[in-house]
């Protein structure tokens, strides 16, 4: 088939480089725009972009979803199948313009956890399992009929970067399986149940701060959740104080935020117990074990 493959951050490169080695013929990479990645930095491609210009395939760059110009730049391609992965919402005339359709992989079991941060907001909430889901677009977002799905397992300690480094892979092999059922017309699609949906919204900064006031689980919950980006944080010595890895920990009877060396580990208390801040980062300084930073810090002690 002749596919246009789209997306941006370096999730989609496993699938991008699946698809590029398989039978199937990419005829464009559509990217965003190049953009500055630092204050004082130079424009710099997409993770996709690169990694399509690489592989020598012709790049489309938009801005303007909309633009008259990129929907006529796509119908000449003639393409059978877009293939999108953390992309953008498509326009409804632009997802009509392949014969066998739209689809997409997402990092969750839809019809949980729609929207832009999936693993960010299973791991938050929780959940022991989740996975990824190749879809079929529609005008709404993370709506379509799936075609297949396949699952994985949460560790009790795992972080949003572990198990997006999982779903990248697994992604990549479930994609490709889905584009060749798609070829040979084999796929049974199955509705999403929309009373089981669940959101998955974006995360700014201030959703990132955690209260210790909060369960236990709740907490380590958030900070692996947020780790390694955009990072759980609270306020030390009126200074941020960013937490990376956590685990449940003793029971203590220890005020909420409070800091304290327990067992040759850094405890935070919370309302029924602590958590063990295995790698923090304090502003203006270098990312380090709870340990060692307690080992240098003088301050009062209270996280809030």
């Amino acid at each position: 088939m002749r596919i246009v493959f789209m997306g941006s951050p370096d999730f989609t490169i496993p699938s991008l480089e699946k698809l590029h080695q398989s039978d199937h013929e990419i005829v464009s990479v559509v990217s965003n725009i190049d953009k500055r990645r630092g204050r004082r930095a130079k424009p710099s491609p997409t993770a996709v972009k690169k990694k399509a210009l690489e592989l020598d395939l012709p790049v489309i760059e938009v801005e303007e979803l909309n633009d008259p110009g990129f929907y006529d730049e796509l119908k000449a391609l003639n393409a059978d199948l877009f293939v999108v992965v953390a992309f953008r919402i498509l326009p409804p005339e632009i997802l009509d313009l392949p014969e066998k359709g739209s689809i997409n992989l997402h990092a969750s079991l839809l019809p949980k956890y729609r929207g832009a941060a999936p693993i960010h907001w299973a791991i938050m909430n929780g959940e022991d399992k989740t996975g990824c889901t190749v879809f079929f677009l529609d005008e709404q977002v993370d709506t379509g009929n799936i075609i297949e799905q396949r699952e994985t397992d949460i560790g009790p300690n795992e972080t949003t970067g572990d198990v997006y480094k999982r779903l990248k892979k697994m992604g990549s092999d479930l994609l490709m399986d889905a584009v060749d059922q798609i070829e040979r017309q084999s796929y049974e699609l199955q509705e999403q149940d929309h009373d089981k949906a669940t959101p998955a919204p974006k995360l700014y900064t201030e959703d990132c701060k955690v209260d210790f006031d909060k369960t236990a689980g709740e907490v380590h919950n958030k900070i692996r959740g947020l780790s390694p980006f955009p990072t759980a944080w609270a306020m030390l010595d009126d200074l941020k104080f960013n937490m990376y890895r956590s685990e449940i920990g003793p029971s203590k009877d220890l005020a909420p935020g409070r800091l304290q060396m327990y067992d040759d580990e850094l405890i935070a208390g919370c309302r029924d117990g602590s958590v063990v801040l295995k790698k923090v980062q304090l502003e203006g300084k270098k990312r380090m074990s709870g340990k060692d930073f307690m080992n240098g810090y003088n301050g009062h002690g209270m996280l809030h």
